[in-house]
Order: C-alpha cells, then structure tokens, then sequence
C-alpha cells in the first residue's frame, strides 16, 4: 500500500475510486488489464489519501445534486479501508451535502456504515451494488479468495432489505466451463428473490479478458482448474468477449425468473436506476448525472 495526492476524484459521470487496485484476489478481475496503465503492483493499493477534501471541494461545486458512484473499478471496502477509514469519510460528506449513492462491493465490511447508507437514503437514494457470482461456497473461495463468500453477501442483502436500502446483484462474470450452470444461476436468483432485491446486471452471459488480465487468469486456472486454460485457448483464443456456450438459454433463464419476480433485468434500465437522483424531502426525481 502506498499513499499518492490526487488531482481530482470524481469523473465525469460522478464516479470515484478512492483505491487503485486490489486485494481481494479475483481471478477474473479486469481492472489487472494493462489498458488501465497502471504503474504499481496491482496488489500495491494506491490510496488517494486527499480524497475527502476533494471530494468536498467537488460537492460544494456542483450546481444541482446527483447521484454519486463508486465501487465501479475499485471496491470502496479493501482489506485497507479498516484501518483508513477513507471511504467512511466520502460517504459522511455525500450525507451531509444531501447527494446520493450508488456503491457497489463485495464485502460485508459495508455493513460498518449501515448508519450512513440509510441517513442518505432517507433524504435522497442509496443503492447498494453486490456482486454475486456462484451460489458454491467452496468455488467462491477460489474465484474471489480474500474477501466475504457467496453466503455472507447475501446474509448482507437481507440486512439492506430489512433497513429499506434497495440493492442491485452484479451476477457478473459468468465464467466458461465453470459456473455457467442452470443449477447455480437458479440458485443465485433464488436468492435475489428472497432478498427482494431491485434487479439483477449481468451484461450477458461471459466473461471478458484482456491483456494483463488474461495472463493472470491463466495462471489461476493452471492453479486451480488444470487444463481448462488449453480449452479455453481452442474456443476462444485471443478473443475479447467468451461468452459462456449456453449463453442463449442462461439469458432466457434470467429474463423469466426476474419478470416472474418482479426484478428488473434489463441493463439500460437497471443503469438509468442508479444514476437517478431523487429528492425524497422535496418529493422531486431529478435529471440524471449532473454534467
């Protein structure tokens, strides 16, 4: 870990990432690719230390109030954050300025600021993101090793339901040859439902691998799944986009159990959802991002 003095922390859509990087161990995680440029060991957190006071210094700039994302490249609850406290700090400000959320993590540790997620949503909207990707407690302590297993998230979405917090599952990457089953999709939707949570994302069925990340992916699945790296080198070879070979069915399969559920699916509307600012004291919906 190693600090560095940002410029700025919100992009032009209202999103940030405090952290650069990661410890969570995924072993699909395209944020490893090179395209991001990226000049520290991934696992060597770059913390935006001043990320407070910029994040102030942009709230106070800004001329109507928006909904603020992150989570989107960097989780908002490393393993550091304990001890840093940097994301706690950048939610009490978005409370204070009467901004909302959208957060998206695969920790539990998000739980520490339950306080803060229901003050926002009771003025504006809090919409909490977790990522879902096999219902096998046991594969999901090797495709996503250092952080909460399957189980605990959900235990987490039951929680946010409790408190009114709706939530969105990131049912994303669907990995080929290895949980692009009917039994876990069934399994991972059924617990959406249960949840009653808003709706589930997934951008199809697949997985997307790029230099950097490819690299690291192989390596685990020569660890942990010897000789799928060979057949995933004859089906897919240097491809950008592996969608899972049942795709088809896999999507249909999500499209009915969420319509029947009453959980929205469709990406585009999922996306307008948590990028929607609404004033729950004026009783006003406003414009999307403020530009």
């Amino acid at each position: 870990m190693h600090e560095v003095r940002a410029k700025g922390i919100l992009s032009a859509q209202n999103g940030m990432n405090i952290y650069r990087g990661c410890t969570h161990g995924c072993i699909y995680c395209d944020a490893r690719s090179t395209c991001y440029q990226m000049d520290h060991t991934f696992e060597d957190i770059a913390v935006k230390i001043n990320a407070p006071e910029l994040l102030e210094q942009a709230l106070r700039r800004k001329r109507k109030k928006c909904m603020i994302g992150t989570g989107a490249m960097s989780d908002p609850y490393l393993h550091a954050e304990k001890d840093l406290r940097l994301t706690r700090r950048c939610l009490e400000l978005i409370d204070t300025y009467g901004y909302g959320l959208a957060i998206q993590t695969k920790s539990d540790m998000i739980l520490r600021d339950l306080d803060l997620l229901k003050s926002i949503n009771r003025k504006t909207k809090c919409v909490v993101q977790i990522t879902l990707t096999t219902y096998d407690e046991g594969l999901c302590r090797i495709l996503e090793p250092h952080v909460c297993t399957t189980a605990r998230r959900i235990e987490v979405l039951h929680i946010m339901k409790k408190e009114g917090i709706p939530t969105i599952v990131w049912m994303t990457p669907i990995l080929p040859f290895i949980n692009d089953t009917k039994e876990n999709i069934m399994g991972l939707l059924q617990e959406c439902q249960k949840a009653e949570v808003y709706g589930v994302l997934t951008f199809g069925m697949g997985l997307t691998l790029r230099d950097g990340d490819r690299q690291y992916f192989y390596k685990k699945l020569d660890q942990h799944f010897p000789g799928l790296k060979e057949r995933y080198i004859r089906k897919y070879g240097e491809a950008y986009e592996l969608p899972v070979p049942n795709h088809v069915e896999l999507m249909e399969l999500v499209r009915q159990e969420c319509e029947k559920a009453g959980m929205e699916w469709r990406s585009d509307k999922l996306m307008k959802y948590m990028h929607q600012f609404e004033d729950k004291q004026a009783g006003e919906q406003m414009t999307l991002f403020d530009f």
